[in-house]
């Protein structure tokens, strides 16, 4: 039996190579959580719940830098048939490069206005520095994403977790040297710098060099303008609560969430690495709609499956891992990876629109998503408070799936079945939690404000 399996994995076709990059996405996401989960512990106990909170709004602007100037590279690469040719990979670094440079621009430039705007004085400092990250991730070989399209993981998850461990191994002795939110701006700037001179000297392949070809950036433009509008949605769609709760919540509600969201959100977004690294390859390729079903099953069913778990052991979990300053985060967890559990459901599905390259729907379905789960989270924090801003949010998803049905239906991929048994499944366990956790979820509605 083991024989068979090693043989299977070794194999060059496409079902051997998305099982490879499938396990080798989960034991770097693992490694990577675990990492994070031991130096969260390590820094809530040098660090206060205000640094994180206003690490968490450096995030929020750094992410939406990000975001708010994505062209679609990574997309572009994998689903193009020039994403093996010199001259379209340079030209798609050339881009990234000029991006990178212009996003530390506007965060040096923003970095005094919106300090004001969230009453952060300290955000006028740390911001410029933390968006050095930004300038560094520019340089970064496009040989991460030519490993992303042949499906090609194992050095490259090697790489970036040890990029991670450098990072964070100067987070700790700079907190334990400084005591201040600087330990976590330095130490993600030296995170970036570690995967772009580990990544340019031990991934295999070309270097890139400056070039400008008109054909290839004509095709990035065409694919990307879609996914740079999408991504600008996105953002909304993946930082909105905080750019929202950083309005309404004090620094130290914002970092008691903050640890919350760590904990309930680590199986969806494990999940969106698979998905997104593996679904582009297979809807190119027109893999079989059996198999599809069958990874689709296996996808929901272990994620949804540690939704639960978090749901069902959230106060337990940050009691035995967190000091009372921490405490309301139980509730958080509870509510939080019930809420997330509509997204789940149709991670799939996107990512059948850009193998067949209709961003323009992709476009679409984000913008109106994103659009649903901000007004309704705005909505929710005004009339009830963190809890009502994590349901606002919840119900947008559950709303949007409609939405992601056309899209999928459009692409031939929707699976009626597959959603309806984890909607209800995923009904029951959320009022299961709901009910055991009431205690909890009560007191976060009376404590953070």
């Amino acid at each position: 039996m083991f024989a068979r399996v090693s043989s299977a994995l070794r194999d060059n076709r496409l079902t051997a190579r998305v099982a490879r990059s499938v396990s080798w996405i989960i034991l770097g996401y693992g490694a990577s959580q675990a990492i994070r989960l031991a130096s969260n512990l390590i820094l809530t106990r040098l660090l206060f719940p205000e640094a994180f909170g206003l690490m968490a709004l450096i995030s929020v602007v750094t992410v939406g830098l990000t975001l708010f100037s994505d062209v679609g590279i990574a997309p572009s690469i994998a689903q193009s048939k020039r994403g093996d040719d010199p001259d379209f990979l340079n030209t798609a670094w050339s881009i990234q490069v000029l991006r990178g440079i212009g996003l530390w621009v506007v965060a040096f430039i923003a970095a005094y206005p919106l300090a004001g705007f969230y009453g952060q004085p300290e955000l006028a400092t740390y911001l410029p520095f933390a968006a050095l990250s930004l300038l560094v991730a520019g340089f970064n070989p496009t040989r991460i994403e030519t490993a992303h399209r042949h499906l090609l993981m194992g050095r490259l998850t090697a790489l970036d977790i040890l990029s991670q461990v450098i990072g964070i191994a100067v987070m700790i002795v700079l907190a334990v040297i400084w005591q201040s939110v600087a330990a976590l701006v330095v130490g993600g700037v030296v995170g970036a710098l570690a995967k772009l001179v580990l990544t340019h000297m031990f991934l295999p392949g070309d270097r890139n060099h400056w070039r400008w070809e008109r054909r290839a950036l004509g095709e990035l433009i065409t694919f990307g303008k879609w996914i740079f509008l999408s991504t600008v949605f996105w953002f909304f769609a993946s930082q909105g609560d905080k750019v929202v709760l950083g309005k309404f919540l004090s620094l130290e509600a914002l970092g008691v969430y903050n640890i919350g969201y760590f904990l309930a959100s680590f199986p969806l977004l494990l999940g969106v690495a698979v998905t997104g690294r593996v679904m582009i390859p297979i809807y190119r390729e027109q893999t079989a709609r059996a198999r599809i079903a069958r990874m689709r099953y296996a996808l929901s069913s272990g994620v949804i499956g540690l939704m639960v778990l978090m749901g069902l052991s959230g106060p337990w979990l940050v009691h035995l891992l967190y000091d009372d300053r921490y405490a309301d985060a139980g509730g958080i967890v509870v509510v939080l990876a019930m809420g997330l559990i509509p997204q789940v459901i149709g991670m799939t599905y996107d990512q059948a629109a850009l193998a067949a390259g209709d961003s323009r729907r992709f476009f679409i379905y984000n913008a109106i998503r994103s659009s649903l789960q901000v007004g309704l989270l705005l909505v929710g924090v005004i009339y009830a408070g963190l809890l009502g801003a994590i349901a606002g949010m919840s119900l947008s998803m559950v709303l949007s799936h409609l939405l992601l049905i056309w899209l999928a239906r459009t692409h031939g991929v929707w699976d009626a079945r597959h959603d309806a048994f984890f909607f209800v499944l995923g009904g029951g366990a959320a009022a299961l939690a709901l009910w055991l956790h009431q205690d909890a979820i009560w007191r976060v509605m009376a404590t953070v404000v």
